[in-house]
């Protein structure tokens, strides 16, 4: 992809209720989602009289080690790995949000972007309220607490009819634990069970699916758009509709943003990100020798696209893992040494051929064009790049931090004065239609695809 990272990821979000070791489920679960955030990591768990938080910058393994587990005492706790998207570069921002208030304690975990977060809290300010971060997801804090409800589960629901954009929500209070989900569903969260050693079962929440994996447990479903479920005491969460679901989920996390072994909006991204790479060879096809992704994000498209094309797939360029975060930087410089930090090209395989290479997307353009001339160096003879999702042309506002328009290459330039750009032979790219077919999904299954065709849902 256009990577290392001109997208910033999302967040991960996980919430555990009835557990016997509910924190370090919710460590475990986090650990499987890094990928959705690095920027910080934290957890709340209730004891039933009490809600403990740990919450720092760092990875989870980082923030967490055995002494801080065992702090998080309790059956349920909730999680989350942080990307900002909304706020500022500060552990202030870091989440889980905590608060004392009325009714006693409450901890909450945000995936997403709430888009008229700035009028509300600029409204709240002028009512009193003391803000100590920059994140959007606190003006849930104080909307709980200043609303008039008895309960709070009514006080949720006053607050979230307030709030607008994407939002995948956990609330934790000393007691109960409560899960919503925007009325489009742009964010995924879904509901999981876990056994017990007595045999009983807890739940979780999470926002993917590959965090059920590495806790052993089981797949029940998504939680649905508009839908809020609430856990209490024993039995199965209760399920309250409480707004109309106008399903408009996220079209990029298949294209990059969630793990190829998570099953995502009812489908499996390897075999979605698979069908990308198999339409792309259908609808762009060339003669070439071998067919190379850019790891990591391109390597399921581009089995896809040797397997429809014929054409050998090779690992002609490796990825070091151990390289931190090399983009703090933001300088030309620094993006272009970021690259050479991070991937290298197996010359022996690659000189004197004609490579088809295979990556998610092209944002700015930059790393794109520094691939190709490692390639070349290297001895490539024509270096074809492929991209399995269509031209990102619009930013994101509903939980990706995406850049300026001004700076989205392809939309600022025309294919070919983009090819120029790169410096490659030849340049193509998915259409939304044949994404749409990766997908599999019926004419009635439809997508926030916001930024590929700039029409917006809120």
């Amino acid at each position: 992809m256009e990577t290392l990272r001109d997208w910033n990821e999302e967040c991960a979000v996980v919430g555990v209720y009835n557990a016997d070791t509910a924190a370090s489920v919710a460590y475990y679960s986090l650990f499987s989602m890094q990928h959705r955030g690095q920027e910080a990591s934290g957890i709340s768990s209730s004891t039933g009289e009490k809600l403990i938080t740990i919450k720092d910058r760092g990875l989870v393994t980082a923030v967490f080690g055995d002494d801080k587990l065992k702090k998080l005492k309790g059956r349920s706790a909730v999680g989350h790995n942080r990307y900002s998207t909304a706020g500022e570069d500060s552990i202030l921002d870091a989440q889980p949000v905590f608060a004392r208030y009325d009714l006693g304690e409450i901890a909450i975990v945000h995936n997403g972007n709430l888009t008229n977060a700035k009028q509300i809290r600029e409204d709240l300010i002028q009512k009193g309220a003391i803000f100590q971060s920059f994140m959007d997801t606190e003006n849930l804090i104080h909307l709980i607490a200043k609303s008039q409800k008895e309960k709070l589960i009514d006080r949720i629901i006053d607050a979230v009819h307030k709030i607008e954009g994407a939002y995948s929500l956990i609330f934790l209070s000393r007691k109960k634990m409560f899960a919503i989900r925007d009325p489009h569903g742009f964010r995924p969260l879904s509901l999981g069970r876990i056994k017990n050693s007595d045999g009983s079962f807890g739940y979780m929440v999470a926002s993917e699916t590959c965090a059920f994996d590495l806790v052993g447990a089981e797949y029940i479903r998504d939680v649905e758009p508009g839908e809020m479920l609430v856990f209490e005491a024993e039995g199965e969460p209760r399920s309250y509709k409480i707004f109309e679901k106008q399903p408009r989920p996220c079209i990029f996390e298949f294209v990059y943003f969630a793990r190829p072994d998570s099953r995502v909006f009812g489908h499996n991204v390897y075999e979605v990100r698979k069908n990308m790479g198999q339409e792309l060879a259908r609808e762009k096809p060339i003669e070439a020798d071998m067919v190379i992704p850019v790891p990591d994000s391109g390597v399921a498209a581009a089995i896809g696209y040797a397997r429809e094309s014929g054409i050998p797939f090779e690992l002609g360029i490796v990825r070091n893992h151990y390289v931190g975060r090399t983009f703090i930087e933001p300088t030309q410089q620094s993006r272009e040494l970021k690259v050479k930090l991070k991937l290298n090209p197996i010359k022996e395989l690659i000189q004197g051929k004609r490579l088809i290479v295979i990556d998610d997307s092209i944002v700015r353009g930059t790393t794109s064009r520094q691939i190709v001339r490692i390639l070349r160096a290297a001895g490539a003879k024509e270096v074809h790049m492929k991209i399995s999702s269509p031209p990102t042309i619009s930013p994101c506002y509903y939980g990706v931090d995406t850049p300026d328009k001004s700076q989205l290459i392809c939309a600022n330039m025309t294919l070919e004065e983009t090819c120029r750009f790169i410096e490659a032979d030849s340049l193509s790219f998915l259409s939304l239609e044949g994404l749409r077919r990766s997908i599999q999904c019926d004419e009635r299954e439809l997508f926030c695809q916001a930024c590929f065709d700039g029409k917006y849902i809120v």
